[in-house]
């Protein structure tokens, strides 16, 4: 078994030990030592990272009792060895953790609201409260109680304990483990089961931020930031409301009612923009329809272009039917490296379409299909949008 320097001491930084094996598994090199201060992956607290005599250290894991190393390469070979921990990181778990005991505290103590499970991210972290709904009210009632509870300092205490001494404690969750039992208690605040890491006192945790909270299936996922990671977010934001109060040309207080104009506006305009697109391939409809080419027994309105993705040559087509029962129309569009084929006929038309588009679908190596009476595809620019056209015409001569 290693000796875990991180619950003896969480503030440990660096240390000295002894190399007990080194050996690669499925997921890389690793190092066990006989003692060590890396925090491995568990409880939602994720691995601490550093260097162990220089090599840096890219992932912790414990598997039955050892904790292993993963090292981006070997060491050196020697015995003895000295370990470094990424103190930044280490401080800042231990600040988000100590925050969602505080957080998780706050939301059952006012409200009676339970936190199920808690993520500790790279940015930000989140817990989910067994409940369908929160409101903004509570919201900003648990962060206020939490962060009073910061703001008191009180002492946060890490305890090893037996089963029959862990139940004098008001636990707020039943133990998931019989022995080796480790309790986090900061007193007249939170009493839990926790093998994570943590800050002396709550007033190190710094602070406590909620950031926003979601519907997450039957639970609502609060997401938020302790210590400075409050810091990093204020900045951010910030520096965004920077950019948009001269983009805006609005002072901060103003730039959410600036914002909502100019979405309303764009709004407006890609409608006005939309209606005018109607009308150009109105016009465009109008003027196709009316001078069909002779293919066969059939009259046939053809067009090749580049500027029509499918969503319009659907819409042209049928447009063009509506207007006139007895044609046949074969749009073509080539766009970039991509072919898009619409088939249509009209109603006095007895020619199967989807099947006309299958015999040209493959010369494009395209799929696609539809109706009788309408069909679409695509495939790739292996063959110029002219010599698909000719294609389709072709199939209109005989008999699908």
């Amino acid at each position: 078994m290693t000796e875990k320097y991180y619950y003896e001491d969480p503030y440990i930084r660096t240390f000295e030990s002894t190399v007990e094996k080194e050996q690669t598994d499925e997921n890389g090199h690793y190092v066990v030592l006989t003692s060590t201060a890396f925090y491995p992956t568990g409880g939602g607290q994720p691995h601490d990272m550093g260097t162990i005599d220089g090599v840096v250290v890219k992932n912790v894991e414990e598997v039955d009792g050892e904790v292993r190393h993963y090292l981006e390469s070997p060491l050196s070979g020697q015995e003895k060895v000295r370990g470094e921990v990424d103190w930044n990181r280490r401080f800042d778990h231990m600040q988000q953790h100590a925050g969602q005991h505080i957080l998780s505290a706050a939301f059952e103590d006012l409200f009676g609201y339970k936190t199920i499970s808690f993520h500790l991210g790279k940015d930000t972290c989140t817990i989910d409260l067994d409940i369908s709904n929160l409101v903004e009210e509570e919201a900003k009632r648990a962060e206020d109680y939490a962060n009073n509870v910061i703001l008191t300092n009180k002492k946060i205490v890490a305890k090893w304990v037996a089963p029959d001494e862990a139940k004098q404690f008001p636990l707020r969750k039943q133990l998931s483990v019989t022995e080796n039992i480790r309790l986090v208690m900061i007193p007249d605040v939170d009493y839990s089961g926790c093998g994570g890491t943590h800050p002396a006192s709550t007033g190190e945790v710094g602070g406590i931020s909620i950031l926003k909270w979601e519907k997450q299936k039957k639970l609502v996922r609060v997401t938020f930031v302790c210590g400075k990671r409050i810091i990093d977010e204020l900045y951010q934001k910030q520096k965004v409301m920077e950019k948009l109060t001269k983009t805006l040309s609005v002072p901060q207080e103003n730039v959410a009612e600036a914002a909502q104009r100019l979405v309303q506006q764009t709004k407006e305009q890609e409608k006005a923009m939309d209606d005018l697109r109607e009308k150009l391939l109105a016009f465009e409809a109008e003027a196709l329809v009316n001078s069909p080419l002779p293919v066969g027994d059939y009259n046939v309105v053809q067009l090749i272009t580049n500027e029509y993705g499918m969503k319009e040559l659907q819409k042209l087509a049928k447009m063009m039917l509506n207007e006139n029962s007895s044609v046949i129309v074969l749009l073509v569009s080539e766009v970039g490296e991509k072919i898009q084929i619409v088939c249509g006929r009209g109603a006095d038309v007895n020619l199967d379409m989807n099947l006309v588009l299958k015999e040209v679908l493959p010369v494009i190596n395209g799929k696609g299909g539809g109706k009788k009476d309408f069909a679409q595809g695509g495939g790739e620019a292996i063959r110029s949008a002219e010599d698909v056209l000719k294609e389709l015409i072709s199939q209109c001569t005989v008999d699908v």
